[in-house]
């Protein structure tokens, strides 16, 4: 049985004065050794999603944009075109690998890490939020909010 550090769309498109600072703290928890497993996600957007076309969000669209900013040093990266992370490959991933726990960092604490965490609790799953190794782009009491109400939504002794 294994631990799974999953990053976040730890990506070029996402980095600014709020979330820039994080990025150390989360390449040094890749570097910690305290997990089996890691991977990525990398969210991907064009002009044929729902993002574009109802939000007028034209972020990662580009290559340069959705560049991932932490050497993923030949871990698995999983793409994805939706908030969650939780799709079929990733749980074939999980059940390949037998992964019991999941812990989850990157950006954004109010968006991907958030929904992620909510469908992997649904799905039985049990996931971790580094708290401190999450931000989201919109500063620190966004982030803040989001991981007290992930507290009460998958629990108080999940958000670590």
């Amino acid at each position: 049985m294994s631990k799974l550090l999953l990053v976040i769309d730890v990506q070029r498109d996402f980095i600014n004065e709020h979330t820039f600072n994080t990025l150390n703290n989360i390449k040094s928890l890749i570097n910690s050794e305290k997990y089996e497993l890691i991977a990525f996600t990398r969210f991907i957007n064009d002009k044929d999603s729902i993002w574009y076309n109802k939000l007028n969000y034209k972020g990662c669209m580009s290559t340069e944009q959705q560049e991932i900013v932490i050497d993923t040093k030949n871990y698995r990266v999983f793409d994805k075109r939706i908030y969650t992370a939780l799709n079929d490959e990733l749980k074939q991933f999980i059940s390949e690998n037998n992964i019991e726990e999941i812990y989850l960092c990157g950006f954004d604490t109010d968006a991907c890490i958030q929904k992620t965490a909510l469908d992997l609790f649904e799905q039985n799953y049990d996931v971790y939020i580094l708290k401190d190794y999450c931000m989201s782009h919109k500063g620190k009491e966004t982030h803040e909010f989001y991981i007290n109400n992930m507290k009460r939504l998958i629990g108080n002794d999940k958000i670590v």
